[in-house]
């Protein structure tokens, strides 16, 4: 009986512990092929950029010209001034008509330090993303990246 016991508390930690194992992105239909044929924006994106500023930074660290489907795409955020970056602010949007919000998709992958999706599903043809943060201080950072994904 005490042997069922502890077989029961071993396992017990163990899924204790599998469930904080970080999330994997795999198999993540970033895009769907409904939203890729949305029409995209007409005229300028609008980007959110001014002088110099003490707020966050948001950089594209896969830079390929192209990728291929299933992707990675990392986002590396950097804040300044002992600030850090809000978590519940972070937005990820798809930039079509109408936009189409991917915050839900993307908001088991985002850390601190940036996002990090791994072999995520996207259609072939290029696509306008844009990435809201903002730091713990209110100061607030947008990049939009053209991502090309080839057949």
């Amino acid at each position: 009986m005490r042997f069922l016991q502890l077989g029961a508390l071993a396992i017990g930690v163990a899924v204790g512990f599998a469930s904080f194992q970080p999330a994997l992105a795999a198999n993540l239909v970033l895009i769907t092929a409904d939203e890729a044929k949305l029409p995209p924006p007409k005229g300028a994106v609008a980007v959110n950029s001014r002088g110099v500023t003490r707020g966050p930074k948001i950089e594209l660290v896969s830079k390929a010209a192209a990728i291929k489907s299933p992707a990675n795409i990392q986002l590396k955020f950097q804040t300044y001034g002992g600030s850090k970056v809000d978590l519940d602010a972070v937005q990820a949007t798809y930039l079509r008509t109408p936009n189409v919000d991917l915050t839900s998709r993307i908001k088991p992958f985002v850390k601190e330090n940036g996002i990090e999706l791994q072999s995520v599903e996207l259609p072939p043809g290029d696509h306008m993303l844009r990435i809201d943060i903002k730091d713990s201080d209110g100061r607030a950072a947008t990049t939009s990246f053209l991502l090309k994904v080839e057949q």
